[in-house]
């Protein structure tokens, strides 16, 4: 019976649908070779060419996602739909995307709740 507890995974407590995607506007979404093949093939095209493509060199040693502006945060990742503030390769994502925020709460809902509440407007986003 523990055995069993112990598998299920803890129950988060955030609604990514109710966020702007922030974590989308995060300078660094580093993209692994395993990510870059993904991104290849969810595309059809060859892994050159999707990195070319939607990738740039971080500083030398670290693959990242290309950016687009943003009307909220000014540049977020090039994937993210600015009107839905959804993914729009969900399915072909980076793991470090599939693993955020790596834990049942995320700091940046929490304090968007806070800040809803207190400005009572449950819309409410801060601006950069």
């Amino acid at each position: 019976m523990a055995k069993e507890k112990a598998k299920k995974k803890a129950k988060i407590k955030y609604d990514c649908s109710k966020c702007p995607a922030y974590c989308c506007s995060y300078d660094r979404i580093e993209v692994s070779d395993f990510d870059l093949e993904r991104l290849a093939a969810y595309f059809g095209i060859p892994v050159k060419k999707a990195e070319k493509k939607f990738t740039k060199w971080w500083d030398d040693d670290e693959r990242v996602l290309r950016h687009q502006k943003d009307h909220i945060f000014d540049s977020v990742c090039r994937f993210l739909d600015s009107d839905t503030r959804q993914c729009t390769i969900y399915e072909a994502r980076p793991e470090v995307c599939r693993e955020y925020p790596d834990a049942k709460i995320c700091g940046y809902y929490e304090f968007l709740r806070w800040e809803r509440k207190f400005q009572e407007d449950p819309e409410f986003i801060p601006l950069s």
